[in-house]
């Protein structure tokens, strides 16, 4: 495949910034990546926007607009074994570390394919659709985002999925600031700009916000190099209050699908007793305006897009009785203790150990026969249990 067209007026230069610091800067390790990330994971993703998992009889294709050096594109292959995965970047030098990861942990063994291309996100258009688009800390820096999301939402296959990661405003505020500062300072986006960049925070009174922000908040993010000119010396950034992002989202007619972090915009997280009974009362948009107002830590949105509205499957006891179901993929560390899908412990008492067991060993019975409607019912909402219709 030829080289990237640099169809962004910013690709030259973010291109060669990501050449300079390959990003993410997360080491290369031989075998599988750690833990998960069930954002990654295609069954997990479609349960938790529609309810269910539909059922699909064609291979899933994925794409990865934008894997940097393959952190994301690593784990979308050993979470969805058989898929037809394409991972692209407009940084050949993130990209070389791309193939080395993928090669060292095994993920092309998982797959269908796995195709890795210098390619900008703009330039797909002979690629048909796609069942699921990873999309995670691109959009906003380009030039032109609403062309990026306009590019990919033309990918999207009818009942297709994107997850997306962008800047949010208010929890970047010492962020913008440092960033400033160091242009100011006519740092760069180089070596030079990297050393500034770490004096600077180094050097400011340990009183200082900018200082303070960064050593509570973001230092172990950005131990290494890469990290650290990604969130200090980027050249090219945009980012969003909740209310610009939803006028991005309805410029290119898609839909919102849901909070791919729907605990963070809960306002029981932050509220009780009659102030959260007045939240409670709030349409979900105002809910989570609220949220935004109240913490100021919110530093990026992360969600999922869909081409037509998405009204979530409610099931009836009748219904559940008769479903079957799989097992959430992304649990770890069983027998105990067991992480959930975001890695926290989950307590499982012995009836629902022994229904997960069951459903491994006899896939095709429905659930009312295997254990009670109320077991079933608190499995699902934990998201510990996918249910197939």
């Amino acid at each position: 495949m030829a080289a990237n067209r640099l169809s962004d007026a910013a690709t030259p230069v973010v291109s060669a910034f990501y050449d300079r610091f390959p990003y993410p800067g997360d080491p290369l390790q031989d075998g599988p990546p750690p833990g998960y990330n069930w954002r990654w994971c295609l069954s997990s993703v479609v349960a938790a926007v529609h309810g269910d998992l539909k059922l699909r009889k064609k291979t899933p294709r994925i794409l990865d607009a934008g894997c940097g050096t393959g952190v994301s594109t690593d784990y979308l292959c050993h979470l969805n074994p058989g898929a037809d995965v394409l991972a692209i970047d407009i940084s050949e030098g993130a990209l070389a570390l791309a193939r080395e990861r993928l090669q060292r942990s095994g993920a092309a063994d998982h797959v269908a394919s796995l195709r890795q291309e210098q390619r900008s996100l703009l330039d797909l258009k002979n690629e048909g659709s796609f069942d699921y688009i990873n999309s995670v800390g691109v959009l906003h820096h380009l030039d032109q985002p609403e062309a990026g999301l306009r590019a990919l939402a033309d990918l999207m296959a009818p009942d297709g999925l994107l997850h997306l990661f962008l800047y949010a405003d208010a929890g970047r505020w010492e962020i913008h600031r440092t960033q400033r500062a160091l242009s100011l300072l006519h740092a760069g986006s180089g070596s030079d700009g990297l050393k500034l960049g770490r004096d600077l925070l180094a050097s400011l009174p340990e009183t200082n916000r900018l200082r303070k922000d960064h050593e509570q908040r973001w230092a172990v993010d950005c131990a290494a190099d890469a990290n650290f000119a990604d969130m200090y010396l980027h050249p090219q950034e945009t980012s969003y209050t909740l209310d610009r992002l939803f006028a991005f989202i309805d410029s290119v007619g898609l839909q919102f699908a849901g909070f791919s972090n729907p605990q963070i915009w809960d306002p029981a997280r932050l509220l009780k007793g009659e102030l959260l009974d007045r939240a409670n009362d709030l349409s979900p948009q105002e809910q989570w305006s609220l949220v935004e107002q109240l913490d100021p830590d919110i530093s990026h949105f992360e969600f999922f897009l869909s081409q037509s509205s998405v009204q979530p499957c409610t099931w009836h006891d009748d219904m559940l009785r008769s479903a079957r179901a799989i097992r959430q993929p992304c649990l770890w560390g069983e027998p105990d203790p067991v992480l959930g899908r975001d890695m926290e412990p989950i307590a499982l008492c012995s009836e629902a150990k022994s229904l997960l067991g069951s459903i491994e060993e006899q896939p095709d019975r429905p659930l009312g026969e295997l254990a009670p409607v109320a077991l079933i019912r608190d499995l699902v909402q934990r998201q510990i249990l996918l249910l197939v219709p």
